[in-house]
């Protein structure tokens, strides 16, 4: 395999274009060849419903189905406002992940087998890819006819000899590829013969990776003849790792060879969100939010997942508004709060299968090591990066994760042929395609900004709520205090109370008791006075 630093002149006799389809696990992209004289790649960034997505040339690989098996939605379209809903009524069924069907049955865990979504009923894999192709190919038409000068006449002229390179996850064989090639043949974009299969190129994940970090500085930091590199492409379904060595072919080209059989693990940054899923359901599960699981799942991945970096700060999942709390599930103002170590280990299994991935590629390479380059959208996540390097870094390799690791990676390095040079037409057609995006993304923001005025508002609601509360809180703790002591008085006036009875009941006893010894007095007095009177009248008698 042979890489130059620079693209030469396109050297065809007849003009040709070039489509890259990067059928991804949650993302695809398209990327055009417009041959000519010095290379141009340029990537698809219309696509119908495309606003509601993120992202210049990526769309959702997402496919509705109704209950006749026709397509209802596809890509961006499958995940505009108010289409779950319309799924619902029409009882549509959604496919995703379809492209992990195509993976070779041997050597997949249960596991991970167990958690992949099931085809549509009546579907094969080839029809449901064929279908997405067919999609693809629509809005690389579209675009090219809209935005190209010229685009309608490049199209018809070029449309019947266009070919199509279809990148695929390491160790992916003859029958994946055959697969892959069955379902562009149903989707008619090529003839199903030796010619029209002719027009249809594969490229490992592995060696479209390489391309990309030799366009992004790899062949300046590995410079040296014989050195090893690790290609670790960490994407959203799979983490592809190959292993190459540079030689020199030439004084101007700069060679690479594997050195290793190439690995495909299914441990990509969707697996990271199924974690996520499971430890959510056991969290959620006797709660009201239960039902918004599959909400929450997706407000993580468009956040949480991508902002995690450290197991020391606590994660928040932002899903509702301030008016969703549940204490018990960690749930304050619409956010759920999570341990940065419970997120930590959602990212566990892809980071150990990086860093053990590496270590065999090490093993089995029999040259030496210095440089790991990390690329793919999963590479992106400062989490991994930070632990693979810190992995690595104690075995002296180098972790090189390129400036560009997330933008549009395959579709740029499978399509690295030459294209025409821009004149002045085609360069104000780009002018004009630029300041119309740009409107677009200040629309966006405008959006953006009435949405945080809102979520002020909201806040300034909660805040003099909150400070409402602390009033009333403070109200019920004088009152507290005012009865407090007005007990403590009471307590006290009682206990003069009772001290005072007591003392009536001492005068009262004593009183008693003298009226007692005054009786006695007087029935004694009574009783010598009848004795007198007695003793008198008896004088008396005998005389």
């Amino acid at each position: 395999m042979a890489s130059k630093s620079r693209c030469v002149p396109y050297t065809g006799p007849h003009r040709k274009l070039v489509l890259s389809f990067d059928v991804g696990t949650t993302y695809s992209g398209i990327s055009i060849l417009d041959p000519g004289h010095i290379p141009e790649i340029r990537g698809v960034t219309r696509f119908p419903a495309h606003e509601q997505i993120d992202g210049a040339s990526k769309i959702p690989t997402v496919i509705y189905y109704d209950k006749a098996g026709n397509v209802c939605a596809a890509g961006a379209e499958a995940m505009r406002e108010g289409i779950f809903e319309t799924a619902l009524e029409e009882e549509w069924v959604k496919s995703e992940w379809f492209k992990l069907h195509i993976r070779p049955k041997s050597g997949t865990p249960a596991d991970i087998t167990q958690k992949i979504p099931p085809l549509p009923p009546g579907k094969t894999v080839v029809q449901v890819l064929a279908d997405f192709l067919q999609y693809l190919h629509h809005c690389a038409e579209a675009y090219i006819k809209n935005t190209h000068t010229d685009g309608r006449d490049l199209w018809e002229s070029l449309a019947s000899e266009i070919d199509y390179v279809i990148p695929h996850p390491n160790g992916w064989g003859g029958d994946q590829k055959s697969q892959i090639r069955d379902a562009v043949v149903l989707a008619g974009l090529i003839s199903d013969t030796t010619d029209g299969h002719a027009r249809v190129s594969f490229v490992s994940e592995g060696e479209a990776s390489l391309h990309f970090s030799i366009d992004n500085g790899l062949a300046a930091c590995a410079s040296q003849a014989g050195d090893g590199i690790i290609v670790v492409e960490a994407g959203e379904g799979t983490i592809d790792v190959s292993a190459y060595s540079q030689k020199m072919s030439d004084i101007n080209t700069t060679g690479f060879e594997e050195i290793a059989v190439p690995q495909c693990h299914f441990y990509g940054s969707t697996f990271v969100s199924i974690h996520a899923r499971t430890f959510l359901e056991g969290l959620l599960r006797d709660s009201n939010y239960y039902e918004d699981l599959d909400h929450i799942v997706r407000c993580f991945d468009k956040t949480t997942k991508i902002r995690f970096s450290s197991d020391k700060q606590v994660q928040y999942i932002k899903f509702g508004s301030s008016r969703d709390n549940d204490a018990v599930c960690n749930i304050r103002f619409g956010q759920l709060r999570l341990a940065g170590t419970d997120v930590a280990a959602f990212f566990e299994p892809s980071v150990k299968c990086i860093i053990d991935s590496v270590q065999a590629q090490i093993k089995n390479g029999h040259h030496p090591i210095k440089y790991v380059v990390l690329v793919g959208s999963f590479s992106a996540n400062d989490w991994l990066y930070g632990k693979v390097s810190e992995a690595l870094h104690r075995e002296g390799i180098q972790v090189f994760r390129p400036e560009c690791y997330a933008n549009n990676r395959l579709v740029r390095s499978q399509t690295s042929t030459c294209g025409p040079p821009v004149n002045a037409e085609e360069l104000r057609a780009w002018e004009r395609e630029i300041s119309r995006m740009k409107e677009g993304m200040d629309s966006e923001m405008k959006a953006v900004r009435a949405e945080l005025d809102l979520k002020r508002m909201e806040c300034s609601d909660t805040i003099h709520l909150l400070e409402q509360a602390q009033k009333e809180l403070k109200d019920v703790k004088d009152a507290l205090r005012k009865s407090r002591e007005e007990v403590w008085t009471l307590a006290a006036e009682n206990k003069a109370l009772l001290d005072e009875m007591n003392g009536v009941k001492e005068v009262l006893t004593r009183s008693r008791n003298e009226f007692q010894q005054l009786q006695r007095d007087a029935s004694g007095l009574l009783e010598r006075l009848g004795t007198v009177v007695l003793d008198g009248m008896g004088s008396l008698g005998s005389r």
